[in-house]
């Protein structure tokens, strides 16, 4: 019988902490689609100066902040935008700039560490001259920290690089910052530097940070104008938001203080792991709260039994193939978790080290 849970699937399967639902079920609120919720104004309002724009919008996922994002941007079909081939919004979003908003996407390769060369980006922009058979590049975007890649950050020096590169040609940025807070802490760079460059971005406030639910998007005052007629295109204009608000604020004024904890515990957790011999993991490479790994060819055991066996002792972790894994740290994840963790994946590697006679 399992007496203990430990869910690394990801940081959105936080549970609300009683100083959220104490928030939630106290907070003061009215209808947001007549732009009349007093908790959720205060929240937009918030973040949008944390991150230096001028306005913000909650809306329900960070799905909905890229995509209304991007459809602002470019608000033309059949515009294109450059984004990374190993990006969230590319592989994640259900196809939703494209299927929804007419909008061509134009991948370029993610390097390991989640950039795409310069270079690149800038061969990838359309020429004006052959608008007749081209799509109209229109915008650009990154991913910070970047997910897919383990969570790694974007300098600020190649955010503002790309940033220029976009002014230069006339294209505008939207930086998807699911995990952004993530990234700022990890760097020593306060957030609205991080993002200085980008004419919008999208914040989630329901990764890191533990919120419920919710993202808020953030750029200009005549952006956000138009990004709050989508939202209730989209349906996802919401009544008595402030009970969700609520708990947001809860998250950003108490949780971006635990993030280094997070990132500290993801790296003794990488190097834990990879002092198992079946396991494989670049520990250089967790700079935030993520981890990716695999299991060495050969080893008489798979992603998916692995996962069995951990999920009978109540680790939940998540199958990206069928000798690789993905764990995610979050505020609800102590070093006593992180500890028996690794004696779950030590327990598993030692009946197959037995069955190898002690071989790989």
């Amino acid at each position: 019988m399992v007496t203990r849970t430990v869910d690394l699937r990801s940081d959105t399967v936080t549970k609300p902490t009683e100083a959220m639902r104490a928030a939630m079920a106290t907070a003061e609120v009215d209808d947001d689609v007549l732009g009349a919720d007093p908790t959720a104004v205060r929240l937009e309002s918030e973040v949008a100066a944390i991150m230096g724009k001028e306005a913000g919008l909650f809306v329900p996922s960070g799905t909905m902040g890229n995509l209304i994002s991007v459809l602002v941007h470019c608000d033309i079909r059949g515009s294109e935008v450059i984004l990374g081939d190993n990006s969230h919004i590319h592989i994640y979003e259900n196809g939703g700039i494209s299927t929804l908003g007419g909008v061509h996407p134009r991948p370029v390769k993610n390097n390991d560490d989640g950039t795409m060369d310069i270079s690149s980006i800038e061969a990838a922009i359309r020429d004006p001259r052959g608008e007749l058979v081209f799509p109209t590049t229109r915008l650009i975007c990154l991913e910070n920290s970047h997910a897919n890649t383990g969570g790694r950050c974007l300098s600020v020096e190649y955010t503002d690089k790309v940033g220029e590169l976009a002014k230069k040609h006339g294209l505008k940025l939207h930086i998807d910052g699911a995990r952004i807070f993530n990234a700022s802490v990890a760097l020593g760079v306060p957030v609205n530097r991080l993002v200085q460059a980008a004419d919008s971005v999208s914040v989630c406030l329901s990764k890191g940070l533990g919120a419920p639910v919710g993202s808020v998007i953030v750029g200009s005052k005549s952006f956000i104008s138009k990004a709050r007629r989508l939202r209730k295109t989209l349906g996802g204009g919401m009544r008595q938001l402030g009970c969700i608000c609520a708990a947001a604020f809860v998250a950003l004024k108490e949780n971006v203080a635990k993030l280094e904890g997070d990132h500290k515990k993801a790296k003794m957790l990488a190097e834990g792991l990879n002092q198992i011999k079946c396991l494989r993991v670049n520990v250089a490479a967790v700079e935030t709260n993520i981890i990716y790994f695999d299991i060495v060819e050969g080893t008489k055991i798979t992603a998916e039994k692995l996962n069995k066996n951990l999920e009978e002792h109540g680790v939940l972790v998540m199958l990206e193939g069928p000798y690789r894994m993905r764990l995610v740290l979050h505020h609800q994840i102590s070093s006593s978790d992180v500890q028996y963790t690794l004696s779950c994946f030590q327990q598993a590697f030692s009946g197959v080290q037995e069955e190898n006679g002690n071989q790989v």
